[in-house]
């Protein structure tokens, strides 16, 4: 007899997916409230000396298909966010936590609707496009001697890569208030200060500190391709951290940070022949 794959609670329906959803976020909050982690809060006006990481990518999509109201309302959403961040001066011992900085996505904020990634297709939504924002965070991180205590992936082949031109960890961080959150912890001996900000429909990230670091980080990507799976393609490859010494150039380390299988929720058509295998 073949067996019905029994659904999930938040499965049932909206008010379901609601209140599943409202117990995810209570179960977090009490989860901080017995932590012992130290959450970082300090802002400074003035920024430290010395850029560990930096980082900027453009806002604006444009193409057939793509709303460009939805796109200007994501500037708007990452402009308020990123207020709420920048300036924060992260301590050693100290995590970072996007939601406990940012605090609750509503439109009465200003916030407003944006590209949102549900069930496996891209609606509009409150918020929409603060995952951009993650990504440039995650970015700025990976490149520094910070360590990432929470990562959360979605798709990373939300688009065509733009120009042809692949760029590991061009999206792919997904967050969700504030059971899914982005956070990283200072395990260094000095403060590091996040600096973010829109200009000129960019988005702009600086990770600085009190001094220099003996080695520098670069992203590279193995095997990467597209495949067919039933109905659907889908993004493949291994992208790795390398640490590298400044003074020799000698990889000191090399770690997997993503196993990626990622849909493709572009048009097939945009998908270059070549890359698929």
């Amino acid at each position: 007899m073949k067996q019905t794959k029994r659904k999930q609670f938040c499965e049932l329906g909206p008010l379901a997916y609601q209140l599943a959803t409202k117990k995810e976020i209570l179960r977090r909050h009490l989860q901080d409230l017995v932590s012992k982690e130290r959450f970082a809060k300090t802002k400074s006006d003035t920024p430290l000396p010395v850029v560990l990481s930096e980082h900027h990518s453009g806002l604006i999509k444009r193409g057939p298909g793509i709303d460009p109201t939805l796109q200007y309302n994501k500037v708007t959403n990452i402009e308020l966010a990123s207020a709420r961040m920048n300036k924060t001066v992260i301590r050693p011992g100290e995590t970072f936590s996007f939601w406990h900085l940012v605090g609750k996505i509503t439109p009465r904020k200003g916030y407003k609707n944006g590209r949102v990634l549900i069930g496996g297709k891209i609606v509009p939504g409150i918020g929409g496009g603060l995952c951009n924002l993650v990504n440039t965070l995650h970015l700025l991180v990976l490149h520094s001697p910070l360590d990432v205590t929470e990562f959360h992936s979605h798709s990373d082949a939300l688009a065509p890569d733009e120009g042809g031109r692949r760029v590991p960890f061009s999206a792919g961080t997904s967050i969700s208030y504030n059971s899914v959150d982005y956070r990283f912890k200072n395990n260094t001996d000095q403060d590091i200060q996040l600096l973010l900000w829109v200009a000129d429909e960019a988005l702009y990230g600086e990770l600085r500190g009190e001094k220099d670091v003996p080695v520098r980080y670069e992203l590279t990507e193995e095997d990467h391709h597209f495949q067919k799976e039933g109905e659907k393609y889908y993004r493949v490859s291994r992208i790795y951290r390398n640490t590298i010494d400044k003074d020799s150039g000698k990889v000191l380390q090399k770690d997997l940070v993503l196993d990626n299988h990622s849909e493709v929720m572009f048009d097939y058509a945009l998908i270059p022949q070549e890359q698929i295998r």
